[in-house]
């Protein structure tokens, strides 16, 4: 199976990969109980959409955070993970299979990429949220984000939005919002270490660094809590 699964059959003239024949051929696979004929299914019928699910999804969400040696070795261990996975699929639920499949993909992907993120989340809270911007969050020249900047995104819009509730007195909120231009700036601020995010903070608010310290401690205590259930989930919930 192994060899099976590594094999990359020729593209179809069809720009629709994973059709209702695909659906119906998962299905068949999961209901044969003779191996060579559940093989034959999987090679001539389930591969190659799987294949392209996982290959479209990695380049579309840019999973690129990955500790194999290339996209392709990435792509052979999700197919792995489907296929230890398929039988699970019932269609009696109302769930299509390429729905079904992309969202395991998905959150496969997304609890690889945490790995390479765990010791940033896991820093001191300010150490966490006052690095540097432009090397922690990779901005995406087209509207095609990785996990963790799509989370940005989200994260600063709601605490922007919240931030008198979340900060009643108004000095707390102006060093909040501070610290957040630092994400809406992320992609083009040209800061490079700790003590000079801090100097860019008290330009635009004339306050002391144990004062600065506080308030990202609190900001933080939200992004690792609403960032954890996004990993898990693959949505916020804000």
């Amino acid at each position: 199976m192994d060899s099976i699964i590594r094999k990359k059959r020729r593209k179809p003239k069809s720009k629709n990969y994973f059709t209702q024949e695909t659906e119906d051929a998962i299905v068949r696979y999961n209901g044969e109980e003779d191996s060579e004929v559940r093989s034959k299914i999987y090679e001539r019928e389930i591969h190659y959409p799987f294949f392209k699910l996982t290959e479209n999804i990695i380049h579309t969400f840019k999973f690129y955070y990955t500790e194999v040696d290339n996209i392709e070795h990435l792509q052979h261990e999700v197919i792995t993970f489907l296929l230890s996975k398929i039988h699970l699929f019932d269609p009696s639920r109302g769930a299509k299979a390429y729905s079904y499949f992309g969202t395991i993909v998905k959150r496969y992907l997304i609890l690889s990429n945490q790995k390479n993120y765990k010791k940033r989340v896991e820093k001191s809270p300010y150490e966490s949220l006052l690095e540097d911007p432009k090397h922690s969050y990779t901005p995406s020249s087209d509207d095609d984000r990785d996990p963790l900047s799509e989370f940005i995104e989200e994260y600063v819009e709601y605490v922007t939005e919240n931030i008198f509730k979340i900060f009643p007195k108004e000095m707390d909120a102006k060093i909040a919002d501070a610290i957040l231009e630092l994400f809406r700036k992320r992609a083009s601020i040209e800061i490079f270490n700790k003590k000079a995010l801090y100097i860019f903070i008290r330009e635009q608010v004339n306050v002391k660094t144990p004062k600065i310290t506080k308030i990202a401690d609190k900001l933080y205590d939200i992004f690792k809590g609403n960032y954890t259930f996004y990993l898990e989930h693959g949505y916020t919930n804000f």
